[in-house]
């Protein structure tokens, strides 16, 4: 079993950035493949970004360009850098865990493992 717990959302105005981070537990982090996904009020949740666990990474084209994936495996850490932020990047954002790389990155729902999610509020 894995345990995720997301820090650093908060309230940022258009054009500025957040960083969020991923803590896991375990002894296997590094061989976990991390994501990102997010889901705004009244939406499904969507995939954001993913990095596998040889350090391939993913984007969701939304995020393209803004959006930055990474991980420290010897701190079990993924995260996500997040500039030139936008109103509609308003949503709470889950960290993801799977030993599968497809399942992770092709399903926004199916990962094995889930954070509780930390709220991203951007302002116009």
């Amino acid at each position: 079993q894995v345990q995720l717990v997301e820090s650093g959302g908060g309230l940022a105005q258009a054009g500025g950035s957040l960083r969020l981070s991923c803590a896991a537990s375990g002894r296997t982090f590094s061989s976990y493949n991390m994501g990102w996904f997010r889901q705004a009020p009244g939406k499904e949740r969507e995939f954001v970004a993913a990095i596998s666990s040889i350090g391939t990474t993913l984007y969701a084209g939304s995020v393209k360009g803004r959006f930055t994936i990474s991980r420290d495996n010897a701190k079990n850490t993924v995260y996500l850098q997040m500039n030139s932020l936008k109103p509609e990047d308003t949503a709470v954002y889950y960290c993801a865990a799977d030993n599968n790389w497809f399942r992770l990155a092709r399903d926004s729902n199916r990962a094995a493992y889930w954070g509780q999610g930390t709220q991203v509020t951007v302002s116009s």
